[in-house]
């Protein structure tokens, strides 16, 4: 039935449902009653009035519904409709901040389960009463409506045989009269059948005095007392022209209307002018009417056209980029703005109203659905983000005592690098690790500091030694004479001897040192290889015969030397090509390699001159 109401609850919506605006009631349509004829007055049903009662609590609701659950009404429709969705909207909020409170509580949200809510079971049970109270009226007045039709069948048979023949019509004025009368006690019949029973009773009962010959006085009395009736009506109707209550006019003029169809005809002559003064009446109430119903379908229009401006700014909203609680919040704060503004607007149009609210639910919904996942990913990394700084936390405290300085140390500084690569955790375990962590490595550091005090001194002082070394080498390097190596052996021993020095400065200092040493070399190797030339020509002979040998036994010796050479440089050579230089170790072992050869080749040079002295002495002799 068309009147059945539903108790079914609504399906629960994401975040909006403590936020949506709900339509209440939806306003009555009502046909406007164009009158052409008189036989096409119809009298709509009367107009649902507005539900004014404001509830501020489900308790409110439920007390409500109960009430007319125990009395005898059968209930306003509007208002258990209007009752039935405050129920689920206070029922839904209230879901809605228990799940806010277990996730705050750190509940996960797949995990979240409402409790039963124990005003449900008694809010349903009224409105099953009043559905099924409703449901047996409803079939009660259609039973009804069934018999009445029946009867006025009944009814306009027996006229429309009275209206046969004028002596029947004479002879059965009384049982006509009678007939008129239980006519219009009886009530409603269905809506389908109601303009053609009309039709017929008028035409029916017009005939009847049409027919009617009596010639007395009794047809004029009744045509009198029908068109004093008749003028009456017209008179309210014209007076309804000045009511500034469009609605109440309407439905006083229906009811005018329905009296007119209750009163028999007047006389033949003037039946006419009398139907078009009525008519006219009408009509000007019927053109208010019909103004003041499309006043509201303009403000319908343009309340759809403001709500269809929110749909369209709620869906423009983009999530891609957000990221960070900041940017969802900001973002919902317009949407609350946005339904704010919604629950400032009137209806829509009737057949689009519905339509605009799921749009504008449905954008709620998707935007606070991706909004859920987003801060249930959210959830996840932050417990792992918590599991790798616990595990962090923990292997800090369990070196914060140790006395391994360098290498703890070391592994302390690795732990703090990667507290910094991993991202945030829980608001509320996120200052406690802190504090834990900094502490550890505070701990640690600190005693290190004090347990390394002498050593830093002595580091220091160690750099102030190898920076007096280089001094010396400095001026060695620019200075001339035979003990310039000696003096540089000397000051490489103490070098060696000098401890450590601050690790900064370590690799620096190093390379300055080794640079003046190898500077001093290589110029101290070229005059040394022709001292070495010199010494060995003016001793040749000397050393030959001290040998007990000859001049060509030194050469033979020394060319077989030479050969050796060649073949231990070549085969340096051949080694280094062999050798990998894309890694650092690759890299050293060549530039070790490559001086290698190099020396080799001095060496190399020097004894082919050392052949060609001897060539030279033998030639000579």
């Amino acid at each position: 039935m068309t009147d059945e109401l539903e108790t079914t609850a609504p399906e629960q919506s994401s975040e909006i449902t403590a936020e949506q605006p709900i339509q209440a009631v939806a306003e009555p349509e009502v046909e406007t009653t164009d009158v052409n004829e008189e036989t096409d007055v119809q009298t709509p049903e009367a107009e649902q009035e507005v539900v004014q009662q404001t509830f501020r609590t489900k308790e409110e609701v439920v007390a409500r519904v109960q009430e007319i659950a125990q009395s005898d009404e059968v209930g306003d429709r509007t208002e258990l409709n209007l009752l039935k969705q405050l129920f689920y909207k206070f029922h839904n909020a209230e879901v809605q901040e228990a799940f806010r409170a277990f996730v705050e509580a750190g509940g996960e949200e797949d995990k979240f389960t409402p409790e039963i809510d124990p005003a449900e079971p008694a809010f349903r049970e009224a409105m099953q009463t009043i559905r099924e109270r409703r449901a047996a009226l409803m079939e009660a007045q259609e039973q009804q409506k069934q018999d009445n039709l029946k009867r006025k069948l009944e009814i306009l048979d027996r006229i429309q045989q009275l209206a046969s023949t004028p002596e029947e019509a004479n002879q059965n004025f009384d049982e006509f009269k009678a007939l008129q009368a239980e006519w219009k006690d009886i009530k409603a019949v269905p809506a389908e059948r109601a303009t053609e029973l009309w039709k017929n009773y008028q035409l029916y009962v017009e005939q009847f005095y049409d027919l009617l010959k009596l010639g007395h006085e009794l047809r004029d009395y009744d045509f009198k007392k029908n068109l004093e009736i008749k003028m009456r009506l017209i008179e309210q109707a014209e007076a309804l022209a000045e009511n500034p209550d469009v609605l109440q006019a309407f439905n006083q003029l229906q009811a005018l209307h329905q009296e007119w169809k209750e009163t028999g005809p007047v006389a033949k002559e003037i039946r006419e002018d009398v139907w078009a003064k009525f008519k006219e009446a009408s009509t000007v109430i019927n053109k208010k009417h019909q103004a003041h119903f499309e006043a509201i379908k303009a403000r319908e229009e343009e309340n759809l056209t403001k709500k269809t401006a929110l749909c369209e700014q709620l869906e423009a909203l983009e999530t891609e980029g957000l990221k960070t609680f900041a940017d969802w919040d900001a973002v919902t704060q317009k949407i609350k703005e946005l339904q704010a503004e919604w629950k400032t607007i009137g209806f829509a149009p009737q057949k689009m109203n519905t339509a605009i609210f799921e749009r504008f639910r449905q954008g709620c919904d998707a935007f606070f659905e991706k909004k859920t996942a987003f801060f249930h990913d959210l959830k996840e990394e932050l417990n792992a983000n918590l599991t790798k700084k616990k595990a962090l936390v923990e292997k800090a405290e369990s070196l914060m005592d140790s006395t391994d300085w360098r290498s703890t140390g070391d592994i302390l500084i690795n732990l703090q690098k990667q507290w910094k690569e991993i991202g945030t955790v829980p608001r509320k375990y996120s200052e406690d690790l802190w504090k834990r962590f900094t502490a550890a490595c505070d701990h640690f550091f600190e005693a290190r500091q004090a347990a390394t005090a002498d050593t830093r001194n002595e580091e220091k002082a160690n750099k102030e030694q190898k920076l007096g070394i280089i001094a010396q080498l400095k001026e060695l390097a620019e200075a001339e004479g035979d003990n310039i190596i000696a003096q540089v052996k000397e000051l490489q021993q103490k070098w060696n001897e000098v401890g450590h020095v601050p690790f900064r400065d370590k690799e620096a200092l190093y390379k300055e040192y080794r640079a003046l040493c190898d500077k001093i070399y290589d110029a101290y190797g070229v005059s040394q290889a022709k001292r070495r030339l010199n010494n060995f020509r003016q001793n040749l002979q000397q050393r030959v015969e001290s040998a007990g040998g000859s001049l060509a036994g030194e050469r033979e010796r020394m060319q077989r030397a030479y050969e050796r050479m060649v073949a231990e440089i070549k085969t340096y050579e051949n080694n280094i090509g062999f050798l990998n230089a894309g890694s650092k170790k690759g890299n050293s072992l060549v530039e070790a390699m490559n001086k290698k050869v190099e020396k080799l080749r001095d060496e190399l040079n020097l004894l082919a001159q050392k052949i060609k002295a001897v060539d030279e002495q033998m030639a000579e002799g």
